[in-house]
């Protein structure tokens, strides 16, 4: 645990009592603050309870008397569409909206690191894609060199729940657009944008806030290197904002197909190889054709950042490499969960919007595709140009019908449920074809999350293969 410094004494309200705001709650008492907690949930408060924490209801009028911050978790909207009502009340009371990642770039460093040898880094990544991707292959190729690193964030544990850093540690953090946008300090060593799609605009007002949410990682802190997906215009601005020149290294300018070689610093994926280049001149060469945690352009992207971030902590070309080899991928990230006959079965549950779905569709050559769920707006109009691979698609959940209309020519089946997608779909594969679960929709209609949805396709295939 990180106690939290800059509170002692002081009565801090709580409001969110899931994983983070516990974590928070624990890190405050330590650091000697008075947590006062709250959750709508009963079985939240119940768990707070256990762990010894005092409920406070801050709905009640007049709760704010005395409060000297509010920490918010980062499922609780403070803006848009709408401020929750227990936000509102604190920010008419002038009381500061935090939440535990503000708290831990206040906490993290202590007055032992400067005894250390080295200095404990921290490495933030955000952006629309590939984000927990990216953040567990930094922490995987860190682990590989033996580097002392922890994750956390989006990903992994809460910050707060991390341990304090040890001598030459790199805490790797995986922040989504939630936490960036609310935190009251954001210092990270080295921040990494990996691309942007249109997602949680209702919270953000537009995607012009998505985006002012995601640049605040850069804009607050100055990290000392900027890793900087390329391939939209958003992330081409921001290099851009960032950088004094084009020879600037303290950004590194990454993509998956584009040449970047006219710039001090950049890592780019074609073909299939990633390239370095520094300052005119190519430095290293990695195949990733052959990795298979990390298939299609869109993970080459993420090898992409995670390789430039790793060269920014001083690790060799050659290090990355063999890490990168022994990657197994993340649980419902193009993860492949069984293979019969020829025949491979991809779970891709995470891609839950158009872009990481498009993304899938291009990684495989002849694609058995089930899809489907809470469709976003739009549907799946703009997978048009990304349906050549598509032998057939197997469509469930609330959208099925919705996503058949805008199929075309394209043949599918309205399966509605996963086992019966899934059984479809396995019984008419055929060698050197895949299996893809990639919905392009939330699973709220059939599923708690996208996780639930990904096991139970991994339990469909379970079933088919045993069978």
């Amino acid at each position: 645990m990180i106690p939290v410094k800059g509170h002692e004494g002081q009565k801090i309200a709580v409001l969110g009592l899931g994983r983070s705001g516990l974590a928070t709650a624990l890190a405050l008492t330590a650091g000697g603050a008075e947590p006062l907690c709250w959750d709508d949930s009963p079985e939240a408060r119940a768990k707070a309870e256990g762990l010894g924490l005092s409920l406070t209801d801050l709905t009640r009028a007049g709760v704010f008397d005395g409060v000297s911050a509010l920490v918010v978790s980062p499922g609780i909207p403070h803006l848009y569409p709408a401020p929750n009502k227990v936000i509102a009340r604190a920010m008419e009371a002038g009381v500061p909206v935090d939440n535990d990642i503000g708290l831990f770039f206040r906490s993290f460093a202590t007055e032992e690191f400067d005894d250390f040898d080295m200095a404990p880094r921290v490495v933030c990544v955000t952006g629309s894609n590939g984000k927990s991707t990216t953040t567990a292959l930094i922490h995987h190729i860190l682990t590989h060199a033996q580097r002392p690193t922890q994750m956390a964030g989006n990903i992994g544990r809460g910050v707060l729940d991390l341990d304090p850093a040890i001598d030459g540690e790199v805490i790797v953090l995986e922040l989504s657009s939630y936490q960036t946008d609310l935190a009251r300090a954001l210092t990270p060593d080295i921040a990494v944008f990996t691309n942007l799609s249109p997602d949680h605009l209702d919270r953000h007002g537009g995607m012009g806030g998505y985006f002012a949410a995601k640049r605040r990682l850069f804009a607050e802190g100055g990290p000392d290197r900027a890793v900087i997906g390329v391939d939209e215009v958003e992330g081409r601005y921001l290099a851009n904002q960032l950088a004094q020149g084009p020879q600037d290294d303290r950004v590194i300018r990454i993509s998956s197909g584009q040449k970047l070689e006219s710039f001090g610093w950049s890592v780019f994926a074609r073909k299939g190889f990633l390239a370095e280049w520094r300052r005119g001149k190519q430095v290293a060469s990695v195949d990733l054709r052959g990795m298979g945690g990390l298939p299609g352009a869109h993970n080459h992207q993420n090898a992409c950042a995670a390789y430039a971030a790793c060269r920014s902590l001083g690790l060799a070309p050659k290090v990355i490499e063999t890490a990168l080899h022994s990657f197994a991928g993340l649980p419902h990230r193009s993860q492949t969960v069984g293979e019969r006959g020829g025949v491979r079965f991809v779970n891709d549950s995470k891609a839950t919007n158009v872009d990481s779905a498009a993304k899938a569709l291009q990684a495989f050559p002849r694609i058995r595709w089930i899809a489907g769920g809470m469709g976003k707006d739009g549907g799946i109009a703009a997978l048009a140009p990304h349906l050549g691979s598509v032998v057939k698609a197997y469509l469930i959940g609330h959208s099925a019908r919705d996503f058949a209309l805008q199929l075309g020519d394209t043949p599918h089946e309205i399966c509605e449920t996963m086992s019966r997608a899934v059984t479809r779909a396995a019984a008419e594969a055929g060698p050197g074809e895949v299996v893809l679960l990639a919905p392009a929709a939330a699973s709220f209609d059939q599923y708690a999350n996208f996780e639930k949805r990904g096991e139970d396709f991994t339990e469909q295939v379970r079933i088919v293969l045993a069978g």
